[in-house]
């Protein structure tokens, strides 16, 4: 499992901590042993739609006593709550309509009865109060907790915060087309605005659980809080890492809530990425051991003016430094650089000497209009491919390119695709927008479409396959990414990853976990280049 604080065993009560903090919790109060988890990025993790979270939560409620599910999910919530907070004196808990909300009052109960000055501000209706919900509410009622529409005294930041409107509750395409009552987005505002550390229940209100899309009009109005916390129960969504999730949920804690682990991994919808496994190098290998990269791409200025070299010279040390045994470089339109002085371990080819049968070839970066020129050939006879930037580009729009595309699979080879939302929208005849609706939908649609792997890049990159592999949504990255030359270094590593004889599927998701976990251990205050990613000594720690 993930490393984190367990709940501790006491004498005569459960001790939970975070950060070191622990707090002390009456036994009485636990139905089970509720293990909370924080979610590292040390090993994959199952993620579910909320059709497969719904399906579990009916599973595991028709098989426990009423009310079970949100009296150990509002446990949770105060627990968490506490140990973020352990001075706090106040808490502000905003209540929705529905379960989500009833988990807030459950935790609102629990708050007050240690001695906490609980406002819950619960914008549901008696006349529609689920049953579930409807006992919470009355056992906050009965502790004592105070209904109103904000404290009586501002929460400071020593206080906390909670988030239980909505929960999963925005996932649909319908449900995001409505606007909400005003009432809501304001007092969700003013929740956000605070001081105090901010705990999300389940997920961020407003955010769809399936997309890490914002629903209409629930968008926060201001920067990331530097406390911001998301405990999400039963299962982990995968809006919680792609789009805007990873900005909206802040530090991701799961409690499962007694689900059964086996059946999360054989329900998963999708799977968060991990760590590579150590490739192990035999004493008796040599530079064949591991295959050879060419990297075709690089148009020069003859053709246009507009020298694009440096971005196949990136791909070519990325795969390099991937551990690729032999990078070939050929650059486009008689470009006149000599790659040698500038990588010597690199070696220059003219494009019509390279043997690409027996090569992974990564072509397109910076392949500019000259791309065209040699596309249908790499289409042909590469044995394994990894497609970028200007060759997508000139795939989308030309449907001989597309048949000989789709062709490739059916001749047993082996082709990646490394998009950016604007290319995979141009292969998919639809718009950037479109694609960012629904990333794991597109990642999906353009394998299944070019029978190959698609890594859709972005916040939470998602690798798709036409093979039956579950999606996978990458962890790692950051905004130190969003720099020109990234997405060729990218394409370098598969390439290597591939050359070395991984499977396709998972050459990408390696390489992409691997690429990100560098930008995440990158050196405080100095700038990340495309370069010097390219040539940055594999990560050693586990990234927070």
């Amino acid at each position: 499992m993930a490393s984190c604080s367990f709940p501790k065993r006491g004498a005569g009560t459960m001790r939970f901590g975070v950060s070191g903090r622990v707090w002390p919790w009456p036994r009485s109060r636990l139905p089970i042993m509720i293990r909370m988890l924080r979610v590292l990025h040390d090993h994959p993790h199952p993620l579910h739609d909320s059709h497969a979270t719904r399906a579990i939560e009916k599973t595991l409620s028709d098989a426990l006593p009423p009310h079970t599910l949100m009296q150990r999910a509002g446990l949770a919530v105060a627990q968490l709550a506490r140990a973020i907070a352990p001075h706090a004196r106040q808490v502000w808990v905003l209540c929705g309509p529905g379960n989500n909300g009833g988990d807030g009052l459950e935790a609102a109960a629990l708050l007050q009865a240690k001695g906490l000055a609980v406002t819950v501000t619960w914008l549901g209706g008696e006349a529609r109060i689920p049953p579930d919900a409807a006992q919470s509410l009355s056992r906050a009622r009965a502790a004592g907790v105070v209904f109103a529409d904000a404290p009586e005294v501002p929460l400071t930041a020593r206080d906390i915060a909670i988030d239980a409107l909505l929960g999963i509750g925005v996932a649909s395409g319908s449900d995001k087309e409505r606007m909400p009552p005003a009432r809501w987005i304001e007092t969700l505002r003013a929740l956000r605005r605070g001081p105090a550390p901010l705990l999300n229940v389940d997920i961020p209100s407003g955010l769809q659980a399936d997309t890490g899309n914002w629903a209409t009009g629930f968008a926060p109005d201001t920067d990331a809080r530097a406390l911001q916390y998301t405990l999400t129960l039963l299962t982990l969504k995968p809006g919680l890492w792609t789009a805007h999730g990873q900005d909206a949920a802040g530090e991701v804690w799961l409690d499962s809530l007694g689900a059964d682990p086996q059946e999360l991994e054989r329900t998963a919808s999708a799977w968060l990425g991990g760590p590579a496994p150590a490739y192990k190098r035999q004493h008796d290998s040599h530079k064949g051991s591991f295959g050879d990269v060419a990297v075709v791409g690089g148009e020069g200025l003859h053709r246009r003016g507009m020298g694009m070299e440096g971005a196949a010279l990136m791909a070519a040390s990325a795969a390099l430094h991937g551990g690729a045994g032999r990078v070939l470089v050929a650059l486009l339109d008689d470009a006149a650089l000599c790659v040698a002085g500038v990588i010597p371990e690199l070696m220059q080819r003219r494009f019509d000497t390279l043997e690409l049968n027996a090569l992974t070839v990564v072509c397109g970066c910076g392949g500019g209009e000259a791309i065209k020129d040699v596309l249908p050939t790499v289409l042909q006879e590469a044995a394994q491919l990894v497609l970028d930037a200007d060759a997508l580009n000139a795939v989308a729009e030309c449907p001989e390119l597309q048949s000989a595309l789709i062709a490739r699979s059916r001749r047993g080879c082996i082709t990646v695709l490394t998009p950016h939302p604007l290319e995979a929208a141009r292969m998919l005849g639809s718009s950037s927008q479109a694609v960012q609706a629904d990333r794991l939908k597109a990642a999906t649609a353009l394998a299944q479409r070019f029978q190959c792997v698609c890594v859709l890049k972005g916040s939470g990159t998602v690798v798709a396959d036409a093979a039956g592999s579950v999606p996978r949504v990458n962890p790692t990255g950051n905004a130190r990414l969003a720099t020109a030359g990234t997405g060729d270094v990218l394409a370098g590593m598969v390439g290597a990853r591939l050359a070395a004889g991984v499977r396709a599927f998972d050459a990408a998701c390696d390489a992409v976990f691997e690429h990100g976990r560098l930008a995440d251990h990158w050196p405080t205050g100095r700038v990340l280049t495309a370069g010097d990613l390219a040539t940055a000594k594999k990560s050693r720690k586990i990234s927070l």
